[in-house]
């Protein structure tokens, strides 16, 4: 798997906004990623140094419109440390 298959895209929230600025970034992930996967393509994606990772699965919710109802897709979060002689992330740089 390539690091680009790994990293879907950034989790921009108010939780993960207030992380910027010790260097916590938050990444919506393959379900089948592991944390070295993961780690490893950050490291790679954005030339930074990583501490540590923490994943969540987070399962789909119910929705409802009118008579008909369905669940929205389940995906992974991973949570990225980075170390503190480490440089920032330049795409989360602008957003803090």
């Amino acid at each position: 798997m390539k690091q680009f298959d790994i990293i879907i895209k950034p989790l921009l929230s108010e939780k993960t906004y207030a992380n910027i600025a010790n260097k916590k970034y938050a990444f919506i992930v393959k379900k089948d990623a592991n944390k070295t996967e993961i780690k490893h393509a950050v490291e790679s994606l954005f030339g930074v140094k990583v501490q540590k990772v923490n994943t969540a699965n987070v399962d789909g919710k119910l929705r409802r419109q009118g008579k008909t109802q369905g669940y929205t897709s389940d995906f992974k979060k991973a949570y990225v440390t980075l170390t503190q002689d480490s440089k920032t992330i330049e795409f989360f740089d602008s957003l803090s």
